[in-house]
């Protein structure tokens, strides 16, 4: 009976100082919580009685967040890979995806532009191994225009002279002709909204160096990228140079 005695009240002695060890730490996390709510209030009513206005956020300078999505099927021929990755470096804006299957239709691109955060969508697909033809979307609801793409000259194998800064944003030129029919004028809005590159985006650089030209002949679209020559304004082509048509086939993804 004395050891179990013994024991009770050492059990009690320990239960009363860890009552007693709690109840501690509890106090003194209400005291501290009491002094950051009066630090608090104290520095808002200095603020409030010296007349300085209270700091603002800094606004966001990105406000245009499009992003547009360039990638191609399987089955392409070098060329047109050289042509997808010459346009991924003219659009910093741009994000890319491998390549997609032949046996998967086209309305998977809306699901795959979803996942990427994409809003544009710039699609190459061969026929034949010979012809290539250039999906340009506007995800999910269109509109969307298809072209074959002809006389390709990639930034390479023009071997121009001329050099712009990577990720500069670029001057659209327009052809007059575009606006000649409600068909080139709804193209002329899609490259707009395709290949302008976001004001203050990340990945590009505060300088315009170059200007990529769309103009109409022959019922084909000539696609040109021109530097801007310091001094004399004059323009030299520094490619990628490639002309599509078909530009009045518009459809939906």
């Amino acid at each position: 009976m004395g050891a179990m005695d013994a024991a009770h009240v050492v059990d009690e002695a320990t239960g009363q100082a860890s009552a007693t060890i709690s109840g501690e730490t509890g106090r003194k996390k209400r005291k501290r919580k009491r002094d950051e709510v009066e630090t608090a209030e104290t520095l808002s009513r200095s603020i409030a009685n010296s007349g300085e206005p209270a700091p603002l956020k800094k606004p966001k300078k990105w406000k245009n967040k499009q992003r547009v999505l360039v990638f191609c099927a399987r089955g392409i021929t070098y060329r047109c890979r050289h042509l997808v990755n010459d346009l991924k470096i003219l659009m910093p804006h741009s994000r890319t995806d491998s390549k997609l299957d032949r046996k998967d239709k086209l309305p998977v691109i809306n699901e795959i532009c979803e996942m990427k955060n994409c809003t544009k969508c710039m699609f190459f697909e061969m026929r034949k191994k010979k012809d290539i033809y250039m999906w340009v979307s506007n995800v999910p609801d269109g509109p969307s225009a298809k072209f074959l793409v002809e006389n390709v000259h990639t930034m390479n194998e023009l071997k121009l002279t001329g050099n712009c800064l990577k990720g500069s944003r670029p001057l659209l030129s327009f052809d007059p002709s575009f606006g000649g029919s409600p068909q080139l004028e709804l193209l002329r809005e899609l490259f707009t909204q395709v290949f302008s590159t976001p004001y203050h985006h990340p990945k590009s650089k505060p300088f315009v160096d170059h200007t990529l030209h769309f103009s109409v002949l022959d019922d084909r679209i000539w696609f040109r990228n021109y530097q801007i020559v310091d001094g004399g304004g004059g323009l030299t082509e520094i490619g990628e140079c490639y002309l599509q048509s078909n530009g009045s086939n518009m459809k939906n993804l």
